[in-house]
């Protein structure tokens, strides 16, 4: 069974997802199968995690950039190879291209996480810093190209990246038989429709499910139109599905192949990361998590057993304290409220008592007295209270009302 309608090159199909799983034997790893008893118990049916965020460089992109740089020719492989990449893809790139014995250059924003950059350039790539979005990056990245030779690689928009990534979805089969949806994240949709390719080929009855941040969905409107369509703008945490127009190639496929794609917004997206790493013990970027923010935000829409894959790991350790803070804002964990008491000594004892009856954890305090706003007598205090949930969340406020302070959320 072969796919793609249209285009420069042949029709995808199910041997050449084969073929590059015997090329990743002993590059790739066959990435663990891990239950989450958490999302059975809300879905009503078996969810597992696919875990390519302990991929070799953290990702999946190891995969599709390996059989790529596979297939260069040996005049292609003397010139080099280049990408543009944020992160993850740049990473793959780099180890894949050190691997075969193939000199690569990176580019990546200047604004790119330093754990990433040196990352990069620890798998043996020449990094340069360019532009401070990734369209500059890769603008820089096609120009280096032309004046140099070097082979563009390009992160989803080629058959030999698609079939590379494929080979997730073949592992799912063998490690899952009995799986009837798997749940993926989308960017450009090289991961989603090497799956599909993969999967649909040997049981079609399987649904697969697209995930896209709500900030940066290109397929919706793409879809819809038949052709891909490019947003004015993007934004979301979610770095590694963050694009603004669908690949050519993995357009065609996902139209094809993929059942449907859903939207999640970025506090669903937190939430997701938090439970991964609380319940499941897993670090994952927030575009890994994708698929667990859909299973959260409507479990009752996915038949299982279910399959999510957890595309990637690789978070900067600062975005990720800011992203668990979110999340934990959004799970009622952490509760923000401001009220006004009388500026007299033992006014905060008292209240830090009532709080302390009501079993929430302050983490912060502090004082306002000179808003002219504020009577003779009067001060603001603005609380950062640790809790226990959203219902928790309305204890503390409620008890706090009873004592007879007027709370300002």
């Amino acid at each position: 069974m072969s796919f793609r309608a249209s285009g420069p090159f042949p029709p995808l199909i199910l041997d050449d997802i084969r073929g590059a799983q015997k090329m990743l034997s002993g590059v790739a790893r066959t990435t663990g199968m891990e239950g989450s008893r958490h999302l059975s118990a809300l879905v009503g049916a078996p969810v597992h995690f696919k875990c390519e965020n302990l991929q070799r460089t953290g990702s999946f992109k190891l995969r599709g950039a390996y059989v790529r740089i596979s297939g260069l020719s040996p005049v292609e492989r003397a010139a080099g190879v280049v990408a543009a990449s944020a992160g993850n893809h740049a990473q793959g790139v780099a180890l894949a291209s050190s691997l075969l014995g193939v000199r690569s250059t990176v580019f990546m924003p200047v604004g790119a996480p330093l754990p990433k950059v040196a990352a990069t350039r620890e798998y043996g790539a020449e990094v340069r810093l360019h532009g401070t979005v990734v369209d500059e990056t890769l603008a820089a990245a096609q120009e280096y190209a032309e004046e140099t030779g070097a082979v563009f690689i390009h992160p989803f928009d080629h058959p030999d990246v698609i079939a590379g990534q494929g080979t997730v979805g073949l592992e799912i089969l063998e490690q899952c038989p009995e799986v009837r949806t798997i749940v993926v994240g989308i960017g450009g949709g090289g991961l989603a429709a090497g799956i599909a390719v993969a999967v649909k080929a040997l049981r079609p009855d399987v649904r697969i499910v697209g995930v896209q941040a709500a900030g940066a969905a290109g397929y919706p409107p793409s879809l819809a139109a038949g052709h891909p369509v490019a947003l004015d703008s993007v934004q979301t945490m979610a770095d590694g599905i963050k694009v603004g127009r669908p690949g050519d190639i993995p357009f065609q496929l996902v139209q094809e192949l993929v059942d449907e794609v859903r939207t999640v917004s970025e506090d669903e997206l937190s939430s997701a990361l938090l439970l991964c790493l609380e319940r499941a013990k897993m670090v994952v970027e927030p575009a890994g998590a994708s698929p667990v923010a859909a299973l959260l935000s409507d479990p009752g829409a996915f038949r299982g057993p279910v399959v999510a894959v957890l595309s990637g790991g690789n978070v900067d350790p600062l975005l990720m304290q800011r992203i668990l803070t979110h999340g934990m804002a959004a799970a009622g964990r952490y509760l923000s409220l401001r009220l006004r008491l009388t500026d007299r000594p033992g006014a905060l004892a008292a209240l830090l008592a009532t709080l302390s009856v009501a079993d929430a954890n302050v983490l912060d305090v502090s004082h306002v007295r000179t808003d002219p706003r504020l009577g003779l007598t009067e001060a603001e205090v603005e609380l950062h209270l640790e809790t226990k949930g959203p219902e928790h969340c309305l204890e503390v406020s409620s008890a706090l009302r009873a004592a007879g302070y007027l709370v300002r959320d």
